[in-house]
């Protein structure tokens, strides 16, 4: 892959050196450290939001990609019932200016708000809160349309599409007149990128359909990864259920570095997509010319950081940056652990990750969130689990020592701790090479070429 931008030469760092500010995402606002300005910074370019967000969504919907315009295919068809999807917290998806913008185009078609469904694809995260369905769509949609969330456990809500293998999806969505996903492209480290396909599967999908997505083969591949699509098996089973499920329309967005929209690709479930992957590929990527001693990183903030779970994603997407002897400090807020299994496999193995892999290499049927921690082992083939260290605020001290990594502990809040621990590295090895990735994984480092 070709990445734009190269990064500038960076000089093994003293303590003397000039020092420099740098912004890593952490929760809701940001953690400030200061780093020798000879450290190097894995960003990639800035990207702005759209001046009107609604706006730019409506011209995506009467100008979409490889499909007639949205007010066209509705008044074809004339749906009696329209099913949205939406992803849940954990991704920073602006569905505010979505779904209003969708609204406008259904009501001039003469669909109701009661006529349409929103329902925020899960997958087998939990349910969404109050809270924080307020936060994912505001308060007057709440109130102009239905909201549920996606069960996969949950048989009484699916609907079967497949016998073999056996594959269960939503029933409200699947039984719709019109079915619209709506989603985010980013870099994903085991699907190659989210959006598109992944509105349906994993998002809307029975229990063991998910398991499968996420089975032990399908991530063993090294071609579940960021930024891979071609033979990446996790990447053809989503695209496989999705084209069984069957999606009438994609509206797929990227974001700013302020969480607000930035672009749409709406229409041909797989062309549009691909239009927003290609781009994405530009827009997220830094260049690597060499791997680090210290890299230091996020979990990429709020709604990402919440979960233990969701923070390895910021851990395995730094691997490009990583030698044998290196060392990784996250620091990321982690709120909650994860699902009550992703918490009982780290009670259970307890850092023993070696374990872990031969176990659900032999085991019939996959644990319910085993794939995060498969991933997270990539990590540790190449560095020892006590270079991996997290620094929070808010872990339970119980769970502290079983996280497949080290605490950062010490006095102060996660702020302190980071940058204590960045001046002690520093002072012990004064020759090292430094790497900050203040975005975390919403920065897909690809290496250069020989």
């Amino acid at each position: 892959m070709n990445c734009p931008r190269a990064l500038a030469p960076y000089y093994h760092v003293g303590i003397m050196n000039p020092r420099k500010q740098v912004e890593l995402r952490y929760g809701r606002t940001r953690l400030t450290v200061s780093v020798p300005a000879s450290a190097a910074v894995l960003t990639h370019p800035v990207v702005h939001a759209a001046a009107d967000a609604i706006a730019v969504v409506r011209h995506a919907l009467r100008q979409p990609i490889a499909s007639a315009p949205l007010e066209q295919l509705l008044r074809q068809r004339k749906p009696r019932t329209v099913a949205i999807s939406i992803s849940d917290i954990t991704r920073p998806v602006p569905n505010e200016p979505i779904v209003t913008a969708l609204l406008v185009i259904l009501g001039a078609c003469g669909i109701p708000d009661s006529a349409v469904v929103v329902v925020i694809a899960t997958g087998m995260h939990r349910p969404s809160t109050p809270e924080e369905r307020k936060f994912m769509l505001g308060s007057a949609l709440l109130h102009r349309v239905e909201v549920i969330d996606h069960i996969a456990d949950d048989a009484a809500t699916l609907v079967s599409v497949s016998d073999n293998p056996p594959v269960s999806v939503n029933a409200r969505f699947a039984r719709a007149d019109f079915k619209i996903v709506t989603g985010l492209i980013e870099p994903h480290f085991m699907a190659g990128y989210s959006g598109g396909r992944k509105g349906v599967c994993p998002g809307l999908v029975d229990l063991k359909t998910v398991q499968r997505f996420h089975g032990y083969r399908t991530l063993a591949d090294p071609r579940s990864a960021e930024g891979v699509m071609t033979g990446n098996p996790c990447h053809d089973e989503a695209m496989r259920v999705a084209n069984l499920v069957g999606v009438d329309f994609l509206v797929n967005v990227t974001i700013a570095h302020d969480r607000k929209l930035a672009k749409v690709y709406a229409g041909d479930l797989v062309a549009a997509h691909d239009a927003g992957c290609k781009d994405v590929a530009q827009s997220t990527c830094a260049q690597v010319n060499d791997s680090f001693d210290l890299v230091v990183t996020s979990g990429g903030g709020y709604p990402l950081d919440e979960t233990v779970y969701q923070t390895s994603k910021g851990i395995v997407m730094a691997l490009p940056a990583l030698h044998r002897d290196s060392t990784l400090l996250i620091a990321s807020d982690c709120k909650e652990i994860g699902s009550p299994e992703f918490t009982g496999m780290l009670e259970t193995y307890s850092n023993d990750w070696r374990r872990f892999l031969d176990d659900i290499s032999r085991q019939a049927c996959p644990i319910k969130d085993q794939w995060v921690l498969q991933m997270l082992a990539r990590v540790h083939e190449r560095i020892t689990l006590d270079r991996v260290c997290l620094a929070a605020d808010d872990v339970p001290t119980a769970m502290r020592g079983k996280l497949w990594c080290r605490w950062v502990d010490g006095q102060g809040n996660a702020q302190t701790k980071v940058q204590r621990f960045i001046d002690e590295y520093l002072a012990a090895h004064p020759a090292a090479k430094l790497a900050v990735i203040p975005e975390g994984p919403y920065t897909m480092l690809v290496r250069a070429t020989p």
